[in-house]
């Protein structure tokens, strides 16, 4: 049974229990249809839509009005606590593997004629709630040929638990790691842990920031290492422009500094990874994403640029 379905079922004594009091005999039968019909939805903006309506049309019967929408408001608040401790008690007692939604995005291309190129572009982003931890994996893929010369070949994959200290406050741990030989390195990789603050979480507009300290370790392809200290900081934002179309905003900047915790303002390299996205929902589960996605690096390796951008059109699927 739906929460819908026993909401209802919940409030449907609401009707009788209205008709108990004295003045219930003094609401006209045509009002009285209409509040029953919204309290039988089980919606409240309905119910208080209803009966501010037949506050104003029928003052003399503010007292039922207001004795309904009491015990309306009652029922509800005992209904949403049931179901929320119902909903935190299968969380702690979910396995490792249960609870995990997620996101997996394709897109790709293929020209011929003057030119001939395939690229593809792939991605998956799992996440796991619990009443206090959140779980994030990501992975994403790029891979380009031009003719028979591969000319974009990019990897990333990021692990990110999260602890929520407060509603609005939490606490993070992120190992990440990435691969991108046209940009001049075998592998890089990167830990940090820190703070985090939901600025925003509304149902329309989510917003969060997040930074801390972090190691960066990269492989350079000319077989060179090299390990420093850095900071980290990040913001997601998330807009529902409408119930079929979601701007989403993802951007994690890594501020390296010259080998010394201190010198942070005298940072030898700084990367911005950036990435815009436009959703809009197909079906369900399916949705159609254009994105676009800035990586900058302030200190590229010799032979490399140290501003690369490209835009994807894909399919996302959740499941």
């Amino acid at each position: 049974m739906t929460n819908a379905a026993s909401l209802r079922r919940c409030l449907a004594a609401l009707p009788a229990f209205a008709l108990a009091h004295p003045a219930a005999a003094s609401l006209p039968d045509p009002v009285r249809a209409m509040v029953d019909a919204a309290l039988a939805t089980g919606d409240e903006s309905k119910v208080r839509t209803i009966i501010a309506i037949a506050r104003t049309t029928n003052p003399d019967d503010t007292a039922e009005l207001d004795a309904i929408l009491a015990t309306f408001s009652t029922r509800l608040a005992a209904r949403k606590a049931e179901e929320a401790a119902a909903k935190e008690a299968e969380l702690r007692s979910a396995g490792v593997f249960e609870n995990w939604a997620g996101k997996g995005e394709f897109g790709g291309f293929r020209t011929t004629g003057n030119s001939s190129n395939t690229g593809v572009s792939a991605g998956l982003a799992v996440e796991r709630k619990g009443v206090k931890w959140r779980h994030k994996l990501t992975g994403r893929m790029d891979y380009q040929r031009a003719g028979r010369v591969t000319t974009r070949e990019q990897y990333l994959g990021r692990y990110e638990p999260n602890y929520n200290v407060s509603p609005d406050v939490y606490v993070y741990a992120l190992a990440q790691g990435e691969r991108d030989r046209f940009q001049g390195y075998d592998g890089r990789y990167a830990v940090s842990g820190g703070m985090g603050f939901k600025a925003l979480k509304d149902k329309e507009v989510q917003l969060s920031l997040k930074a801390g300290p972090a190691f960066r370790h990269t492989t350079f392809i000319d077989g060179r290492d090299e390990s420093r200290l850095a900071g980290l900081i990040g913001v997601d934002f998330g807009w529902n422009i409408t119930d079929t179309l979601k701007l989403t905003q993802t951007t994690n900047a890594v501020a390296e500094t010259g080998g010394s915790t201190l010198a942070i303002v005298d940072a030898r390299n700084t990367t911005i990874d950036l990435l815009t996205g436009l959703n809009a929902k197909i079906s369900g589960k399916l949705s159609a994403r254009v994105s676009y996605s800035y990586q900058y690096d302030s200190n590229p390796p010799r032979g490399a640029v140290g501003t690369d951008t490209l835009t994807r059109m894909t399919l996302i699927y959740d499941f």
